[in-house]
């Protein structure tokens, strides 16, 4: 028997960026769970299938076209979730992006990590870095600051950030997206303070290497997989389910005494 501490039944989750990879898994899971759950990225016939999936494991799921780098389609998103479900109790700031590039071109020299850069003839472009900061911090800062009012009022509710292990591991060519990572665990931190008086749990979960759109070029090519894999102490990728699962705990009464924390969940790839 599971305990019931586990369990989230009856609760209301928004998750971004659920159209595929880690929000689609987390997504399903919470479902799983016992949560109503509504699915937010800018495809919206990817969340449609997440929403459709949802739907199959018994409980209610709308699908909300979101850009999650404009603050007013994030306002809209929570009170389209309030409007339907009367309230939001889990919120899964996931969305995101990646794009490994060195900050400074320089010709015939290749820098550490050079092998996934797609354009290395540029230096950073200032909209490259920005899309980065509002892709990744930004967008958590208006989702927060959306449902920042109704889980105070509820005095109740869990926050779960995706970071990275990169928040703390250097990587050459992924200045902006480690930084970003780095930025949300502050965040995590500082806001887990500000709201544990009113009962709201803020964690963030920090994967390490698992298979999505973002990761893809690491396992497609033999050379940067092996470099990957002799990175991870445990010797393999993680399975998205196992994010899910997590996600689970921390949206759970399980994890109530459980805040402002980042868990790496990367196969000792932080330890090393």
């Amino acid at each position: 028997m599971i305990p019931k501490e586990f369990g989230i039944d009856g609760s209301v989750a928004v998750v971004t960026g659920a159209g595929r990879g880690i929000g689609r898994a987390i997504s399903l899971v919470l479902a799983e769970g016992g949560a109503d759950v509504v699915v937010a990225s800018r495809t919206v016939s990817e969340i449609e299938e997440t929403a459709n999936e949802v739907q199959k494991l018994g409980r209610r799921a709308i699908a909300v076209k979101t850009d999650v780098t404009k603050s007013e389609q994030v306002e809209n998103l929570i009170k389209r979730t309030v409007e339907e479900f009367g309230k939001v109790d889990i919120l899964v700031n996931n969305a995101g992006v990646s794009h490994p590039k060195q900050l400074v071109a320089v010709p015939g020299v290749k820098f550490p990590g050079w092998k996934r850069v797609k354009d290395p003839d540029h230096s950073l472009s200032d909209e490259e870095w920005m899309l980065t900061m509002d892709s990744n911090v930004n967008s958590i800062f208006y989702g927060t600051r959306a449902v920042g009012p109704y889980m105070l009022k509820q005095r109740s509710g869990k926050i779960i950030n995706i970071s990275s292990n990169s928040a703390v591991v250097g990587v050459g060519c992924f200045v902006p997206y480690n930084t970003s990572k780095a930025a949300v665990c502050m965040l995590t931190r500082c806001l887990a303070i500000e709201w544990a008086p009113f009962n709201i749990n803020v964690n963030a979960i920090g994967p390490g290497d698992f298979y999505t759109k973002l990761a893809a070029d690491k396992y497609e090519i033999a050379d940067l997989k092996a470099d990957m894999l002799s990175q991870i102490p445990m010797g393999y990728t993680g399975d998205l389910r196992d994010l899910g699962l997590l996600a689970l705990y921390l949206a759970s009464p399980a994890s109530n005494y459980m805040t402002g924390q980042t868990i790496f969940l990367d196969g000792g790839s932080s330890a090393l």
